[in-house]
């Protein structure tokens, strides 16, 4: 056998190699297909309890639900029973959708101050599930 004949004989071995490789995996990797749902929490840093707090629900389908928050001051000032009640209500929003069969795919959080006396910290859940 020539020097010819087995560099061809290479080359199609390698291309049959590298096709079948590329056969086999495309065809065995599943596609997968998640459902969204996105939860974000607004708390107000307003003196006095004045401001609004809320956790908004949005699921797959766009549609949203709401539910009132407290406020991280009142009129004395940082209210830590606020905080803390806003945690439980976080935390069992949290466990239901995970209960549910969500994963907790991404937490973004940030802070607004308009001055130093006022703003807002909001926090964004993102959640995923497989289709």
């Amino acid at each position: 056998m020539n020097t010819l004949n087995k560099i061809l004989i290479a080359i199609v071995a390698i291309f049959t190699l590298v096709f079948t490789v590329g056969f086999i995996t495309d065809n065995n990797s599943p596609v997968v297909g998640y459902e969204w749902q996105q939860i974000t929490v607004v708390e107000s840093v307003v003196k006095a309890g004045i401001g609004r707090s809320r956790m908004i629900s949005t699921n797959e389908s766009g549609e949203m639900s709401e539910e009132k928050l407290q406020n991280f001051f009142s009129v004395t000032g940082i209210n830590f029973g606020n905080i803390r009640e806003n945690d439980l209500k976080i935390t069992d929003k949290v466990s239901k959708l995970t209960a549910e069969g969500w994963e907790l795919y991404d937490v973004t959080s940030g802070v607004y101050a308009a001055d130093k006396s006022t703003g807002i910290f909001i926090t964004r859940y993102m959640f995923r599930k497989q289709k």
